[in-house]
Parts: structure tokens; sequence; C-alpha cells
């Protein structure tokens, strides 16, 4: 605890590199993978591929990955840039499938009311699918999100600060507090994220917690 009372500016310093490579990478994530999920729910024979290929690529080890993207990006090995992009790719892999699942779990007959209504694609799929998509596609972000944080962690090891920092430094240093510190700050940020992708997905989908409710009164 002593350590931790004495270090904090520099826990904090830390915490702020950290969520500046995670959030930008969750918020990527999201913006990217709806529209290439709906791609690829439409690319018929092409689609089993991609959706295999985004789960495949979570399989590559981070390290390697945050090797390897500064000789395609043509970055310095220790630009926080490339974290920000391999943490993208990883959450790609896990949205991506996730979005799919979700797009195509929406009720046929639901869809066909909408178009007979007059409704185009674009219309039809950005307020009809997509509301009706959210709740799992909100699950999905969480996953990300958590596993986002704890993936950033990684950077520390080529030298890129976040909180992984107190994990290599405590380690080479023998300060076991440091290490705690550093697991115990990457857990709270982790629920901190989480919950406030909780809270955005009950802002932005108020209809679907009366249903749940509903739901459960009558079971």
């Amino acid at each position: 605890m002593t350590w931790v009372l004495n270090n904090l500016p520099a826990i904090g310093s830390y915490l702020i590199a950290h969520v500046s490579q995670a959030v930008p990478a969750i918020l990527a994530t999201l913006v990217l993978g709806i529209p290439i999920a709906r791609l690829t729910q439409r690319l018929g024979p092409l689609r089993g591929v991609l959706v295999s290929g985004a789960s495949l690529l979570y399989a590559i080890p981070s390290l390697a990955l945050f090797v390897i993207l500064p000789v395609v990006l043509g970055t310095g090995i220790r630009d926080t840039i490339n974290v920000v992009v391999a943490l993208t790719l990883y959450g790609l892999a896990l949205l991506v499938p996730t979005t799919v699942d979700a797009l195509d779990a929406v009720d046929q007959r639901v869809l066909d009311a909408a178009t007979a209504m007059g409704m185009g694609p674009l219309r039809r799929f950005a307020t009809v699918e997509l509301p009706l998509a959210g709740p799992a596609i909100v699950a999905g972000l969480r996953v990300v999100t958590v596993s986002t944080v704890s993936l950033t962690t990684v950077g520390a090891v080529l030298g890129v600060r976040s909180l992984g920092w107190l994990f290599t430094d405590g380690y080479q240093r023998g300060i076991t507090a440091e290490i705690l510190a550093g697991i115990l700050a990457t857990a709270l940020l982790a629920v901190a994220l989480d919950g406030l992708v909780v809270l955005g997905g009950r802002a932005l989908l108020q209809w679907a917690r009366p249903t749940r409710l509903r739901e459960g009164a009558m079971a």
C-alpha cells in the first residue's frame, strides 16, 4: 500500500496512456465492425470464409502482431498507433462474427413488413435490423472492451507505456506491490469501461429493457 501511495502520479500517468490506447481501439472496432459485418452477411459464398478468417485472426499471438505491424505500417516499434491498430484487429475478430449472427437472428417477417411499408435497404437496416440486433451487439462489444483493456498491457513488453509497464517494471525490480497495483488497476479499468458500455447500450436501446422485464413477468 505504501508503494502505491508513493507512486500515485506514475500510476495515473500509466492509466492515462492505457486509456488513450484502449478506448480508440474499442471505438474503431464498433465503427468498423458493424459495416463489415453487414457486408459479410451479404457476401453469400464468401461469408463463411470471412467469418472464419475473422475468428482465426484472434489466434495470432499479440506480441507477434505488435512486432509485425511496424513493418507493415512503417512506424516505430514503440509508436502507440501499432497497439491501437492491433487492438482494433483483435476487436474486429470478436465483434464481426457476433454482429453477423445478431443480424441473422432478426425475424424475416419483421424485415418483410418494413419493406412493405416502403423502407429502402439502408433505412431498414438503420431503423429495424440494427436496433433489433442491438442487444447482442452490445454484449459482443462488452467482450471486446474487456479483452482490449487486457491486451493493451502487452505493449509494455515492447516499451509502450501502459498499465502493463507496472507488470514488467515490477517483475524486473522484484516489487510485488507494483505488479499487484498494475493487475488491480487493469481490472478496475476493464470494469469501468464495461459499465460505460452497458450504460450506453441501455440509453440507446431503452425499448429492450421493458421487453425483458415483461418476458420475466410472464415466466
